[in-house]
């Protein structure tokens, strides 16, 4: 079961957007909205999309207002923390513990890893078949092994 696996991109935005007003509002947060409000908190450049998505879940997010979709990279961020808490794919958390040693930062070690998840998600996308864990590890690896050489 994923963290939000039966959820509607409304509820999905309302979920991250609620979670923010809460932790602006200085309110206790569960664990689920106190994992969302430090992603959200990593990123400031989205934070008033997050709140404006409180009044409007079902918006678009414009080029003008963001380069990327918000809900789309926190969403990664926060199934990347989920394989971590659980260490699937096995050795994930190995692969992020690496990654994290060598640049120093956990929130790039977790962007190196969704990364590999986005190509590996549109890869079984397109092919119209389960997300190849294997695969997904492979390409992280790949990439660290590439920054490494440079």
């Amino acid at each position: 079961m994923t963290l939000f696996g039966s959820y509607s991109r409304s509820q999905f935005r309302q979920t991250f957007s609620e979670a923010w007003r809460k932790h602006v509002a200085g309110s206790p947060l569960g664990p689920l909205e106190a994992m969302i409000a430090d992603v959200i908190g990593l990123h400031p450049e989205y934070q008033a999309a997050i709140l404006e998505a409180a009044t409007a879940p079902d918006c678009e997010v414009s080029d003008a207002q963001a380069s990327e979709n918000p809900f789309l990279h926190m969403g990664l961020h926060m199934a990347v923390r989920e394989q971590l808490c659980i260490d699937r794919p096995p050795g994930v958390r190995d692969l992020h513990r690496r990654l994290q040693t060598r640049s120093g930062d956990a929130h790039d070690a977790e962007h190196q890893l969704m990364e590999a998840l986005a190509e590996t998600l549109w890869e079984a996308q397109r092919a119209g078949k389960p997300p190849d864990e294997t695969q997904y590890l492979a390409l992280a690896r790949n990439r660290r092994a590439a920054a490494d050489s440079i």
